[in-house]
């Protein structure tokens, strides 16, 4: 698969697997994980075919990690980013002292007066480091960088996740924790 295709199938799964299983009728479990068989087959009738190889391929080369299989192979599903309410199982850990949260421009006034809030998502997501999060902010136009102050915010009883790829995932940033 070049390039191009990785990320059509990246994109379909994303959404699939964290947002909408009901396009194709995909079950998922309680936990977000879904048979792979099925995937690929209820993908295939729904004009986006891709065999076993291939989404091999996206677990195991995608730059993110957004996807994890289990210890078989027969199950898949999205490290976080869901819409739907799935249990991904994720013990609170302590975060490291200051995280950082990509953003463009425009949303910087709104974080800066109300907090970062996981609106539609089940947790808000937060980087280890400033690169991971300029990326992140680079999706939604020019990028700025809000250093979090996790180490207070756990101190202050907040719970922190660390997902299978490495995103630190919490509930809600308070202004208070948030500098430039």
């Amino acid at each position: 698969m070049n390039e191009q295709q990785k990320k059509k199938l990246s994109k379909f799964l994303s959404y699939v697997l964290r947002h909408h299983p009901e396009l194709i009728d995909l079950n998922l479990d309680e936990s977000g994980w879904a048979n792979v068989d099925e995937l690929i087959t209820k993908s295939t009738n729904d004009s986006q075919g891709f065999t076993f190889e291939e989404l091999n391929e996206i677990v195991e080369t995608n730059d993110k990690k957004r996807f994890i299989f289990n210890e078989d192979k027969t199950r898949i599903r999205s490290n976080q980013g869901h819409s739907i309410d799935i249990d991904l199982a994720l013990q609170p850990q302590q975060p490291p002292e200051f995280l950082y949260h990509g953003t463009a421009q425009n949303n910087v006034d709104s974080i800066v007066e109300k907090g970062i809030e996981k609106r539609s998502r089940q947790h808000v997501h937060l980087s280890l480091d400033k690169e991971t999060a300029t990326k992140v902010g680079m999706r939604h136009g020019k990028p700025i960088i809000l250093t979090i102050n996790s180490g207070k915010m756990f101190e202050d009883g907040v719970l922190f996740y660390l997902s299978e790829n490495e995103v630190w995932l919490t509930d809600f940033v308070e202004a208070k924790y948030i500098s430039k």
